[in-house]
């Protein structure tokens, strides 16, 4: 596996006011801008494509990365209005490897994980949909996921309010089977959280997910992007 989707469409309308002339994934991380920063890190665990799904200013992403960064292939497809999460990833397809699972991000999130774990636990399991997940560590902000004891995800939307849930991380290991035969058609506005997850679900897809101790950042939550300095890496010897 060695391709990743970043959706990168959004309007960050959050995070406007901190950055104001930027698409989000630009916003300035330790003097560099985030997706430099979660590209460095994919890079680092082994991926070697990126195809970005990008919409608002997104000239600007072009210009600063062009069609390689550190030696890898960066290809792009241009929202030419707001798709949504779902509506950027079935835009993306054309681009990756249709034989291969593939890494799908967030523009605007980053997390750690080791993906070689995430790779070996979903193969193990024949999944559909890999999710990684995170330990909340507060009530009201993440909505829960109901899982088995064996990482089987049973429901998207858990009523456990407890700080104990787990909590979906927003990186997956996508199986290429999973979107064959997903009703949506190119150019139309859709959710991946809202209606690709649970249209999969009811369609019998396998979804399942690991935790990973790592802390999970949201730049789009003005209180995570004031921290985020402090919790994405510098990677040295950067020019």
């Amino acid at each position: 596996m060695t391709s990743a989707v970043i959706l990168a469409g959004g309007l960050g309308t959050r995070l406007r006011s901190a950055v104001p002339n930027l698409p989000k994934p630009m916003a300035p991380i330790n003097g560099r801008p985030f997706l430099e920063h979660q590209m460095r890190y994919w890079i680092s665990q082994g991926v070697t494509q990126f195809v970005l799904s990008v919409g608002y200013r997104y000239q600007t992403i072009i210009d600063y990365f062009g069609p390689r960064f550190e030696g890898v292939s960066l290809e792009y497809v241009v929202e030419d209005s707001p798709l949504g999460t779902g509506g950027g990833l079935m835009l993306s397809l054309e681009k990756v490897r249709q034989s291969e699972h593939f890494l799908l991000l967030n523009g605007d999130t980053y997390f750690e994980i080791e993906l070689q774990g995430l790779i070996d636990f979903s193969k193990k399991n024949d999944a559909d949909w890999g999710f990684s997940l995170f330990r909340v560590s507060e009530t009201g902000r993440y909505m829960g996921l109901e899982i088995l004891p064996n990482g089987q995800v049973t429901s998207l939307q858990s009523e456990v309010s407890s700080s104990k849930r787990l909590a979906n991380g927003g990186v997956y290991l996508v199986n290429p089977r999973a979107l064959r035969d997903i009703p949506f058609s190119l150019g139309q506005k859709i959710s991946l959280e809202d209606d690709i997850f649970p249209m999969a679900m009811r369609m019998g897809q396998r979804f399942f997910g690991k935790e990973f101790k790592k802390p999970f950042i949201d730049i789009g939550v003005p209180d995570d992007y004031q921290r985020a300095s402090n919790l994405v890496p510098f990677w040295k010897g950067i020019t």
